[in-house]
Order: structure tokens, then sequence, then C-alpha cells
């Protein structure tokens, strides 16, 4: 069984990658873009569909407003573009928004960007992977029911590859990304071709009317209306940050690399989200909330799904049953559904970061085989899988939770940035300081901008979804308060005192035995190995034949050692070891109590369900006495031998052990 969950690992995730070949996973320009850029140039696919939605609710009226709210979302997009290029550059060493509000506002304020990226990072898997799968459904209707299952199961894929390590899943998301430009970028100049000579697309939508929701659509319920579409559209700048935090993964000149890679992730970006806007108005698209709300919509809007924008722009501009609307279909879903690899590369470098310092549990610094975070990228797909199982996979209801926690970090890096900036300013020359003045304008302006939106976006979705982050952010902040506290207190308790290591006035040894047999003699060889003052068989009398036939095989050995027999009127054996131990301690405070365990050594999972898990029990309920030693003795049994996992990890020493005696 062992063996074979191993060669499982190793066909899933490759062979181990020794430490000194870290160098060799960093990334040239060409696959550092489709790894850090997928989520921000895969949120057009999604971007302009929730602008719609949202005007949609005051029916056909308003869907003439969606230029100008796709407008302010251009222009935020340009400001945070430039904004985080001047965070490459400032900090190549990566943690992006963390590192920037760390080293200038504090802890506190660090943390709670922290608990926002973290959100965040979730939040881009949930929803990159359910409206990459609702482009899939677009294509094959039949998928329609089964949505969830897939996208839970696109989680799992995402884990696996990304376990590979970052080289190896650059390679594979490299191809989709690319298609889903090329293929997105033909559409557009087809679309607006076809509308430059007087034949426009229509959409297969564009006859059809919409129910309004909200009928008086006038005055402050218009302006908040607009101000809630603004929003939505903004999870066109989710992903933005990722580069900022990935710039170790780059190649030398890491800064300068990374810098290049976010300048053309933000040109493509802005084409492609303006062309799909323009077309969308072009071909009159249709789309609401609830498909019964479209007037035209097939008699059984209940059971079947909307065409995403995407899938009806390039209908439009190509026909439906072309080659070419599949091409962008394949393209929009896989580069969806392969967006999240930006949150499986930014989550587990933050929580490594985190980790170092001491606010999150140590694993999550550690890497894996593959010199990948391993447990930040299981712990990030676990979340996500959650939160897609409980919103059914709907990515209208998953994105309201998405804004916020964005917003939260661009704002407080950029008010980072312009207090770095300042204090470069102080000590920098005459030749340096318009530089630093220029790039102190753009972080102020940037701070400025994304404030303002986080308001916005905290009012217009906290009653749709977004009062679940601000419970969440809280929530995450404290407890990484607590990690830390314990580290910190751990540590207090640790340090050695200033007079050394008081010695021990005597070591009292005590084997416990359940039966004289091989593995008794050797806990009792090495107990008397280790030269102890006293030394001491113990066992508990649980059964009286059991114990009669222990003292006259004890006997029949002739073992110089005094078998010490504790009664157990309740046939308990944990309370009865540990209320003699402690009677020891209590008469000699000062003496140390070593207890021998011997154990098994099993090759089958199975056997250690048969093999004395009361020792277990008790070693693991010895270990919280003040001054007693817990010694395990191992005796390997034939299974142990035949399974050993030394040759399938070339890792001397590795075992596979079974709690063994007493009975």
């Amino acid at each position: 069984m062992a063996s074979a969950l191993q060669m499982l690992k190793r066909l899933v995730l490759g062979r181990p990658v020794r430490s000194d070949r870290l160098q060799e996973t960093l990334l040239p320009k060409r696959l550092a873009l489709p790894i850090f850029a997928s989520d921000p140039l895969s949120s057009v696919t999604y971007a302009t569909q929730e602008i719609l939605l949202i005007l949609s609710l005051g029916g056909l009226a308003l869907l003439h407003l969606t230029p100008w709210v796709a407008l302010a979302v251009v222009v935020l997009l340009a400001v945070v573009v430039a904004s985080y290029r001047q965070v490459v550059h400032a900090y190549p060493s990566g943690g992006g928004s963390y590192e920037v509000v760390a080293r200038n506002l504090g802890r506190d304020p660090s943390l709670v960007v922290a608990a926002a990226l973290m959100v965040d990072y979730v939040m881009t898997v949930a929803v990159s992977v359910a409206a990459g799968v609702d482009n899939l459904v677009s294509a094959v209707p039949s998928l329609y029911p089964q949505r969830v299952w897939i996208a839970i199961l696109v989680v799992v894929l995402l884990i696996a590859m990304n376990l590979r390590g970052t080289r190896e899943s650059g390679r594979a998301f490299a191809v989709p990304t690319y298609l889903f430009v090329a293929a997105m970028g033909l559409t557009i100049v087809v679309g607006l071709a076809q509308t430059a000579t007087g034949h426009p697309p229509v959409a297969e939508s564009a006859g059809w009317g919409i129910r309004p929701e909200q009928v008086d659509v006038t005055g402050l319920a218009l302006i908040f209306l607009l101000l809630r579409a603004f929003s939505s559209g903004c999870t066109a700048l989710t992903g933005v940050e990722a580069i900022s935090n990935g710039v170790p993964a780059f190649r030398p000149p890491k800064d300068v690399n990374a810098g290049r890679t976010m300048i053309i992730m933000g040109v493509l970006a802005i084409f492609l989200f303006s062309g799909a806007t323009a077309l969308a108005m072009i071909s009159r698209v249709r789309i609401a909330e609830n498909p019964c709300d479209l007037i035209g919509f097939p008699a059984n809007c209940g059971s079947v799904g909307q065409r995403t924008v995407i899938a009806q722009i390039a209908s439009a501009v190509f026909g439906g049953d072309s080659v070419l609307f599949f091409v962008v279909q394949a393209g929009a879903a896989l580069i969806l559904l392969l967006a999240a690899n930006t949150a499986f590369n930014g989550f587990p470098m933050l929580g490594s970061l985190l980790a170092r310092r001491r606010y999150l549990p140590r694993q999550l610094h550690t890497r894996g085989d593959r010199l990948a975070h391993s447990n930040g990228i299981v712990m990030l797909g676990l979340v996500a899988i959650a939160l897609i199982a409980a919103f059914e996979g709907s990515v209208t209801g998953l994105i309201q939770l998405y804004i916020l926690g964005v917003f939260t970090s661009f704002t407080l890096c950029q008010i980072g940035m312009v207090k770095h900036w300042n204090t470069r300013l102080a000590d920098a020359d005459a030749a340096q300081r318009p530089r630093i003045h220029r790039a102190r304008l753009v972080n102020a302006f940037g701070a400025v901008l994304t404030a303002t939106v986080l308001v916005v976006v905290l009012i217009t979705k906290f009653t749709h979804g977004a009062y679940l982050v601000v419970i969440a952010i809280p929530a995450l902040y404290f407890l990484m308060r607590a990690v830390h506290r314990h580290y910190r207190e751990v540590r207090r308790e640790l340090e050695p005192d200033t007079d050394g290591i008081t010695l021990p006035s005597r070591v009292h040894a005590v084997v416990l035995v359940s039966t004289l047999h091989k593995p008794t003699l050797r806990a009792l060889a090495f107990a008397r190995a280790n030269r102890p003052d006293t030394l001491t068989a113990l066992t508990v009398n649980v059964d009286d034949p059991d114990t009669r036939i222990l003292r006259s095989e004890w006997e029949r050995h002739s073992i110089d050692v005094p078998l010490k027999v504790i009664e157990s009127p309740y046939r308990e054996i944990t309370r009865p070891v540990i209320d003699y131990i402690k009677r020891i301690r209590r008469e000699s405070p000062r003496d140390l109590v070593c207890v021998y365990i011997p154990e098994y050594v099993v090759g089958r999972w199975w056997e250690n369900l048969l093999h004395n898990q009361s020792s277990l029990r008790l070693g693991w309920r010895l270990r919280f006495e003040p001054g007693v030693m817990v010694v395990s003795v191992p005796w390997q049994l034939e299974s142990s031998r035949i399974r050993d996992l030394d040759r399938v990890h070339h890792v001397p020493g590795h075992t596979r052990r079974g709690i063994g005696p007493p009975t």
C-alpha cells in the first residue's frame, strides 16, 4: 500500500529536485507572463459581463452607460499597473503589498494586507475556475448539471500541476494563455472590422428584452447602481499585484524583467477588456442574473444556463458553429481555469514569508520534493474547493466576495509606497529627486483612487456577500497575531537559563512490560546500557492469570531486574502507570524518570490497527508529565523488511513505524 502511494506520488509530482537546483526554476519573461498575468488577462471574460449584469437590473435603458463604467475601470487599471511597477523596482525581493506595508507602515497594517491577500488568492481560484467552467458549459450545454464537480476536479488538477514546480506549470500554462490572447485579439479585430465595413456583429440575445428588478432607477438609486456596476467591473484588476509578489521567481535582472512583464500585462488587459466591452455593445449582448428575467429566453430557463458574454461575442463574429468560435471558447475556458495559477504561485510565497516571520505555522515555509511550497498549495486548493461547493459554482455569488480584499491591499500598499519615497527623498541627491517626486506622485494618486474605490466596493457590495470578507479579514488578522504570540512564548520558555542546564539528581528507568518476549528483552538491555540509578520493569495487572504467567516466566528466565506489578481493578492501563510515575516524581522532584516503551515496526498499514494502540495513548499522555522522558524501543517485524521504504525514498533511516507493546 505504502509503495503504491509513493509510486503514485512520483507519477503525479515527478522526481524530487535537489535544493541546489532552485536557480533552474527561475522564469524567463515568456513563461512569467502566462504564470503571473493569467488572472488579470482572464478577468476580461467576466468583467464586462458583471458590468452588464448589474446595469441590466434597471432594464435595457441603462445598458448605454456600460462604456462609461468600462472607461472608469480602464483608467483605474492603468493607474494600478503604474503604481505596482514602482513596487517591483523598489522591492525586488518580492512580497509585494505585504512587504511594502510591513516595512513602511508597521506590523498591524501589514497583517491586514496579508489577510486581505490570502482572501484574494482563495477567491481568485474559486472565481476563475467557476467562470472557466461556465465558458466550457457555454460551448457544451449538456455539462451544465455537472459544473460543480467539474470545477472541483479542475482545482485538484491545478494542485497536482503546481506541486510539480513553478517552471513546469509555467510551460503548461503558456500555450492556453497565448491562445486566449490571440483568439480574443482576433475576435476584437475582426468584429471591429465588420463594424467599420457596415456589417456589425449581432448577438443571439440582441432581440431579447429584460424585466427590470428596479423599476424606478433615478437620482440616488441610479448613482448607487452605477457605482455597483463599477465595483463589479473592477474584477478586471484582480491579480494585477501578482508580479510584485513573485519578483524572486524571475531571472536576473529580476526587477527589470518583472517591470517589463507588468507593462505587457497592463497593455494586453486594457486592450482585451476595452475590445470585449465595445463588441458587447455593438452586438447588443443581453444578459441577466436570472435567465427567466430575459424576455425571449427559452421556456426552460430554470434548468439551463445563459451563454457567457464572450461566447455570445464570438458567436456573433464568427458564427456559433464555426471552428473559430470553439477556439475562442476553448481559449477562454482554459485561461480561466488556469488563471488560478496566479494564486497558486502567490499564496504559497506569501504564506512562506509569513511563516518565516512566525505569523503562520512553520510548515508553510518549507519546500516540498519539487521545491514548491507544497503545504501552501494544498491548503489554498482545499479552501477554494470548499467555497466552490458552498456557492454551487456560481460566479455571480462568488464574485461578491472578491473585490474588497483586493482594494484593501491596493490602498495600504500605495500609502506604504508614499512613505517609502518620502524616506528616500530625505537621503536623495539632486539628480535622484525628480525621479522620486514622480514616483511618489504616481503612488499618491493611486492611493487616493484605490481608497475611493475601496469605500465604493464596501458600500455597494456589503449586503451582497462582502460582509463575509469583512468577517474573514479580521479573523485572519487575529489568528496570525495569536500564532505569532504562541511562537514568541514558546521561544521565551525555551531560552537557556543563565546558570546552564541543571543535571538531575538521579535517573529512574522504568520499562513497560506486557509479556516476556524479544522486544521486552531489548528494551531492558537498552535501559541497562544507559546506566540509570534505578531500573524497574513495570506491568499492570488487568488479568490475574496473565500476570501469574508473566511472573512465572520472569523467574524462570532469572531476569535480574525487579518486576513491579501495579493493580488495576477497572482494567485500565494508562492511569495506573501515570499515578506510579507521579509518585516517583513527588518523592524526588529533582530526579528524572525515563520510561522505555517497546514498539513494533510494521510494513503494512493495517498492521498498525492490530498492535497495541494502548501504548500509543500511554506514550502520548506521558509526554505531558514534567521530569519524564519517553523512549521508544523499536523491534522490526518481518513485514517491515519486505516493505522497506528506504528503497523508495533513497533516504537512509526512513521507516514506517507502528506502535507496539504493551498489550
